[in-house]
């Protein structure tokens, strides 16, 4: 039979859940819990493993994006770029079946089960600036904003497309979730002012 003292952890560590809409061990370690218990609540059915290290409650609603919370506890130098940041800031028509996901050039690529991931390395500026933070399921996660995300799509134009970057810059720009400030400014950090020059000047003409 279980000690007292084991369902009293279970009990903290539901307690836990409860709060954190996704549960990792290392929160259990922070209070003083055993990461055992997370076995043991899998088991009897009152948590569940949505990724490795990752738990939540069976019944709990989860954001639309918690793919990305996933991906930011278990690469936490990573930040959301191109198609998958596109969605999140529902700009065009891509839904991506992989997280696209910007990490330093140095740093060796996370392999994941789940979510499959699309690794775009960057460095320098090109992966600091533009930056935006987005709390998803309690996790914050960090994501290119819509400007720096619309140059990229021009940058990797050759990784997917340069249809889906035009139509990222129209759509954008129609529903004023840009600026041109800020598109010439990432365009110069991403040094395709040139490439993007002519559509730049297209679209505010329209």
């Amino acid at each position: 039979m279980k000690t007292v003292s084991a369902k009293s952890q279970e009990q903290s560590v539901l307690r836990l859940a409860r709060r954190h809409a996704l549960l990792r061990a290392r929160d259990l370690v922070e209070q003083g819990l055993p990461t055992m218990t997370l076995t043991r609540l899998v088991a009897s059915g009152k948590l569940e493993r949505v990724a490795r290290g990752v738990y939540s409650l069976p019944d709990r609603t989860l954001h639309e994006h918690r793919s990305l919370a996933e991906v930011a506890i278990r690469v936490p130098r990573g930040v959301v770029c191109l198609l998958t940041a596109l969605r999140v800031h529902d700009i065009g028509t891509q839904a991506p079946h992989e997280v696209w996901l910007a990490i330093p050039n140095h740093m060796v690529a996370p392999r994941l089960d789940q979510p499959r991931l699309r690794i775009v390395r960057m460095s320098g500026t090109a992966l600091e600036q533009g930056i935006e933070h987005r709390s998803i399921d309690g996790v914050s996660v960090a994501v290119f904003n819509a400007a720096k995300t619309v140059v990229d799509c021009f940058k990797y134009r050759n990784k997917i497309g340069l249809d889906v970057a035009l139509e990222a810059l129209r759509e954008s720009w129609r529903a004023r979730k840009v600026k041109m400030d800020d598109l010439w400014r990432y365009a110069t950090v991403d040094r395709v002012a040139n490439v993007m020059r002519p559509y730049l000047e297209a679209v505010t003409a329209e």
